[in-house]
């Protein structure tokens, strides 16, 4: 197999589960929060938590090692300003991603904790998914940015 159609198939692989696992964490986590029942949040959280490591942290790991091997394989240096533009909105993403994989297990803790406890879900629960899809919003909407930009490279002056 050609190695640059691979070190492309990978990439895009890494992109594909970078956009669908985000938006299908979102909505199961929206869908369950807005039951604001603690056993399936807890339970959902618990999925989602477990999908953001498997899935999305060996994409994020991997983007960058398939991308910079492809852009030297192509010979595009990393100073093209559409790469440019994609690495930083890269590093913005990483930026709100962190504090959301906190916040999933932060709220998947104070749902158990509910549960576990018989009691409602505390403020702290709703202030937290509320920074939670805060983040969500420019995180995502980077990703389908960096998308664009890897389809259609711009050529900027």
């Amino acid at each position: 197999m050609d190695p640059v159609l691979l070190l492309r198939w990978l990439h895009v692989i890494g992109a594909a589960v970078l956009f669908g696992t985000g938006a299908g964490i979102a909505f199961f986590m929206l869908m369950a929060h807005l039951t604001r029942d603690p056993r399936l949040i807890a339970h959902t959280a618990a999925t989602v938590v477990l999908a953001d490591t498997l899935f999305t942290a060996t994409a994020v790991l991997a983007q960058p090692v398939t991308g910079y091997l492809l852009a030297r394989a192509l010979g595009w240096p990393l100073t093209e300003p559409w790469l440019l533009a994609a690495l930083v909105l890269y590093g913005l993403t990483g930026l709100f991603w962190l504090p959301v994989v906190w916040i999933q297990i932060r709220l998947r803790d104070l749902a158990r904790d509910a549960v576990r406890n018989g009691h409602a879900l505390p403020p702290r629960y709703f202030t937290l998914f509320r920074i939670w899809f805060a983040c969500g919003i420019p995180a995502f909407c980077a990703v389908a940015a960096i998308l664009w930009l890897m389809l259609a490279r711009p050529a900027w002056p």
